[in-house]
């Protein structure tokens, strides 16, 4: 598939099953799939939409959905053993998207041989798309057309950060400014930091499928991922012990480095 023709599979998937139950979820197509985990039907229908797409079009290809890993734990590990790979989150945010907030999108991420080379981010209720190819830079596209994106320059500023983790909220990192919490949506939170509305972002957790599509985006606007610990992030490292996202690899180091100084957070 062209990489617009997974943009607009994404935005019809989007139209078809999950706009209609946005601010109209009913009681019954609501789910914990642990306890404070949800997922919807409009998650799984549209996994399942844009899953038979893919495979339709790539039939060699495993792609790694979050519903359907949920039914089958064994398909994280087929999923870093291919050759080649996609990752879907039909609905990033679902906590967001039950609760009526906008910030939530559509993610998909394709790897050849463990890297990634396209990723495509739908905001469905912003109307905003979000595509990156290895080598050809980061798009956003929307109402008033196409436009190439790369992190702003912010010099000397102090870096504005962001976290997940939630015992983080309100700590500050060997001086800089005190962390807030992130947008709730991998989806919402990368298009943010390349735009820059904030400088780096804290994750506790790490599934492919929510930090792939970012991963890219990032990486091809200037910015980097990477591991607390100072490496850089792989696609195939499922299980990383948590993740810097940086508009820069200065601001990733000096985050990393500000990490290893501050043993006093929780």
């Amino acid at each position: 598939m062209q990489t617009d023709e997974v943009l607009s599979l994404l935005k019809d998937v989007a139209e078809q099953v999950i706009n209609p139950r946005f601010r109209a979820l009913a009681d019954g197509e609501i789910h914990e799939k642990r306890p404070g985990d949800l997922v919807t039907d409009a998650d799984r229908e549209a996994e399942v939409l844009i899953t038979a797409a893919l495979n339709e079009a790539y039939p060699d290809a495993v792609v790694l959905g979050e519903e359907t890993f949920a039914g089958d734990p064994a398909l994280m590990d087929r999923y870093a053993a291919a050759e080649h790979a996609f990752t879907v989150d039909p609905v990033d945010g679902t906590k967001n998207f039950v609760h009526g907030s906008k910030d939530h999108a559509v993610m998909v991420s394709e790897t050849v041989a463990g890297e990634a080379v396209r990723a495509w981010i739908w905001q469905p209720q912003h109307e905003v798309g979000y595509v990156a190819e290895h080598g050809s830079g980061t798009w956003r596209h929307d109402a008033d057309g196409t436009q190439r994106l790369t992190v702003p320059e912010r010099g000397d500023a102090q870096l504005r950060g962001r976290t997940s983790r939630r015992a983080w909220i309100g700590q500050s990192l060997a001086g800089l400014e005190p962390m807030t919490l992130t947008w709730v949506s991998c989806g919402i939170d990368y298009p943010k930091l390349v735009e820059g509305e904030a400088d780096y972002i804290l994750y506790a957790g790490a599934a492919p499928w929510d930090h792939v599509p970012g991963s890219l985006l990032l990486a091809e606007a200037g910015g980097r991922l990477g591991t607390t610990e100072g490496v850089t992030y792989s696609p195939r490292d499922i299980a990383p012990p948590g993740l810097v996202a940086a508009g820069s690899p200065t601001a990733y180091d000096h985050v990393c480095r500000a990490l290893a100084s501050s043993a006093h957070l929780p």
